[in-house]
């Protein structure tokens, strides 16, 4: 069973490369940042200081949870890890449910704090885990806050998956008896605005709206069931965009996710109410085809066109950002 546990990891990995597109289909391309001729202000006035899960970041965007559980994801684990000491980028791993299941693959997750023992890490279970066993994934890496999934499209596909979901008594004891932040993400298929009001209710601080256009789970899940018969789903839940113009919560603090391709998708992301971006899909796919020291200048670069974008739009802070940078 372990086997076959770590044969999907791997297999995730083929097929959200071999389903990756250079062009999202987030929602992005639907809205235009407002020039201002007139910005008074300059790159060395620009700060991209911002917070994730009430935790002091320098960057607003960060590693979103891609992998972990076998011999190969512990590799890419290890790289990413890296790159993250390397540009002071947080990072998420992917759900460890796994390794609570089999103890001898705790380490394909452990190497990235290992690798990175200074670095924002983020834990990641379901969000039908228990207290123990969200416990256990924090312990695992030393995390500095904990992502519990909700992935009903992806389990419901999936050919081995769940079947039954009651998550919100769950996601209320692990708030509540955990002393990390707890984030609770979205799958793929975006998260409305009941959804926010009904985290909020048991009290969760901090959501990721996990929106539909990038990495497309029910894709990727129909692709290995042998008849192919959800296809028709592909397109099903929220774009990245909707979902962030769904949400309006207050006391919420958001992380956009889904099909975010550059920094001007960030910086979109962060006008809508975000303030933070998890990238997940092309961060994976430059990794996959390029070296270490290659995606370290990318993340460089990113910086600097977030600082030139801010820029263009006079303003000098992330906090500063909103709909009105928008048209």
């Amino acid at each position: 069973m372990k086997n076959i546990h770590s044969h999907r990891k791997d297999e995730h990995i083929s097929l959200a490369e071999k389903f990756y597109s250079p062009t999202a289909s987030a929602g992005f391309d639907t809205i235009r940042l407002l020039p201002n001729a007139l910005p008074e202000t300059g790159i060395s006035e620009v700060s991209l200081e911002t917070t994730l899960a009430g935790l002091k970041m320098p960057l607003p965007f960060f590693i979103q949870a891609m992998t972990g559980g076998s011999a190969y994801t512990a590799k890419l684990n290890a790289r990413l890890a890296k790159i993250a000491q390397e540009t002071d980028l947080a990072m998420a791993v992917g759900s460890q449910s796994v390794a609570l299941k089999y103890p001898e693959l705790a380490d394909t997750f452990k190497i990235v704090r290992e690798t990175n023992p200074q670095g924002l890490i983020m834990a990641n279970v379901g969000a039908d885990a228990s207290v123990a066993k969200a416990q256990a994934a924090v312990d695992m890496l030393q995390a500095n806050a904990l992502q519990l999934h909700i992935n009903v499209a992806q389990e419901l596909v999936m050919p081995e998956g769940d079947r039954t979901f009651d998550y919100l008594d769950h996601i209320a004891e692990i708030v509540s008896n955990l002393k990390v932040p707890v984030i609770v993400k979205a799958v793929g298929a975006g998260m409305t605005h009941q959804d926010a009001l009904a985290l909020k209710k048991v009290g969760v601080k901090f959501i990721d709206v996990g929106g539909r256009g990038g990495t497309n789970f029910i894709q990727i899940e129909n692709a290995r069931r042998h008849t192919k018969d959800f296809d028709f789903m592909t397109s099903f839940g929220l774009t990245t965009v909707e979902s962030l113009k769904s949400i309006t919560v207050d006391g919420l603090s958001i992380t956009a996710t889904g099909g975010i391709r550059n920094s001007s998708d960030i910086i979109k992301s962060l006008a809508l109410g975000a303030d933070n971006v998890g990238i997940a899909g092309y961060f994976l796919h430059q990794l996959l085809h390029h070296d270490d020291a290659f995606m370290v200048e990318m993340i460089e670069q990113m910086k600097y066109q977030l600082k030139s974008l801010l820029v263009l739009l006079g303003v000098k802070s992330i906090n500063e950002l909103s709909e009105k940078n928008l048209f």
